[in-house]
């Protein structure tokens, strides 16, 4: 992550230690991103886990470079996207771990030319650390899903299976976007 953007968002650096933080991500919550987003070139998924996400957007007929921290049997593990130095593809959708979604969204911005798609809990339009993020990085769109998404339970949980009281959606930031973000609803 750059200096600069490191600075003014306040962003832990990059490669700080951090536990397994696994979520599956529903298929349905990609379709949605891919009814209402188009990427030019391919697209690089820094946190692919069992390639939830990689799997859907290669069957929408995207190009995907498809990593992670940890070795879960899809795409290229032991690959620690925080210490990356080059990009491997101009654009990036992922589920980024939770607690390291602000760096994540850092260290993508600076490796991108094209779009960056998390999708994150809703709440994570609140913080006085990611209010820095949001006031110098081109947050382009924030879609919300109207309806909650199928629980993302972390990998290996064999408790009681609950439907989400989560309120999720994908950020989008574009490079060259200037303005506001805009709002939207995806079913």
């Amino acid at each position: 992550m750059s200096a600069k953007l490191a600075a003014m968002t306040g962003a832990r650096a990059a490669g700080a230690l951090r536990a397994d933080d696994f979520h599956p991500s529903p298929p349905e919550a990609v379709h949605a991103l891919c009814d209402v987003e188009q990427f030019d070139g391919p697209i690089w998924e820094p946190a692919c886990g069992d390639g939830a996400i990689s799997k859907v957007l290669m069957q929408r007929g995207y190009e995907v470079i498809s990593t992670d921290l940890v070795e879960r049997g899809f795409g290229q593990g032991r690959i620690d996207f925080l210490m990356e130095r080059h990009p491997m593809a101009p654009n990036i959708v992922t589920n980024p771990p939770f607690k390291n979604a602000e760096d994540f969204a850092a260290h993508a911005l600076d490796l991108t030319i094209g779009k960056v798609a998390f999708l994150l809990r809703l709440v994570w339009l609140a913080g006085k650390s990611r209010g820095k993020l949001f006031a110098c990085a081109p947050l382009a769109r924030v879609w919300v899903f109207s309806g909650r998404l199928p629980m993302m339970h972390r990998d290996g949980y064999d408790g009681p299976k609950s439907s989400s009281a989560i309120d999720f959606a994908w950020f989008v930031f574009e490079h060259g976007h200037k303005g506001r973000p805009e709002l939207g609803w995806l079913p």
